[in-house]
């Protein structure tokens, strides 16, 4: 389970105003949770596979990425709990940070006492697991962080179709994945296995540029009528 006491538990703040940064270093420090900082968007994402954070406090108003943004591709590979803060204050705002993502949403000024319960609740409500942004299936690597595919150290060029599908598969390595699921995750809702051509092109196209021989597929298996399973090689 995750750290329901201080003692441990790392915390990355992403904020662009210096003046919160040593704030909230400084309270957070001091009841216990070793701080990690980030001033920009672009920061934060990079920070955060490398220093696996039990909790993410991250502003909305960043100057490079939005924190929207920051926040969306951060949930591309991991479940840590992110609590937002921002001067915004508006319903939808809130609304459109929760939806994206974050589990709780303190607004500017707040007070730190506040905060401080939040992060105990959302940690306390956290079952910690260990999350690796990078999926390794033999020559084949996909960092998740990155949004960045290598085979034999190569970078492999996927269009973005092609990337979801792929991320899809191998964020459930092992397991098989329905034609529905991937298409409702890849193209929408709205699709259903009516749609199921648009499966086998795609998948035809990972097969040609990740697999040894497409014919013999050995990383992407077809599960016949079900759909399909991504296979982990050492």
């Amino acid at each position: 389970m995750a750290n329901e006491t201080a003692a441990g538990a790392r915390i990355l703040i992403v904020d662009d105003e210096p003046q919160i940064r040593k704030l909230l270093k400084v309270t957070l420090a001091a009841h216990g949770y070793a701080v990690h900082e980030a001033a920009t968007g672009e920061e934060g994402v990079l920070q955060a596979p490398l220093c696996h954070p039990d909790l993410i406090v991250l502003d909305l108003g960043l100057p490079d990425l939005t924190g929207m943004e920051v926040l969306e591709r951060i949930r591309e590979w991991s479940g840590v709990p992110v609590i937002v803060l921002t001067a915004k204050d508006r319903e939808e705002d809130k609304i459109a940070a929760l939806d994206a993502g974050a589990d709780d949403y303190v607004t500017k000024p707040f007070g730190m006492g506040e905060l401080v319960a939040r992060i105990r609740v959302a940690l306390r409500h956290t079952a910690k697991s260990v999350e690796e942004p990078v999926i390794r299936s033999g020559a084949l690597t996909i960092d998740l962080a990155q949004r960045i595919v290598e085979s034999g150290g190569e970078r492999v060029k996927l269009t973005p179709t092609e990337y979801d599908l792929l991320k899809a598969l191998a964020s459930n390595a092992g397991k098989v994945v329905t034609q529905r699921q991937l298409l409702q995750r890849v193209w929408g809702s709205q699709h259903d296995e009516g749609d199921s051509h648009y499966l086998r092109i795609y998948i035809g196209h990972l097969r040609k540029k990740l697999e040894e021989d497409p014919s013999q597929p050995r990383l992407i298996v077809t599960e016949p009528g079900v759909g399909y399973r991504f296979l982990t090689q050492e």
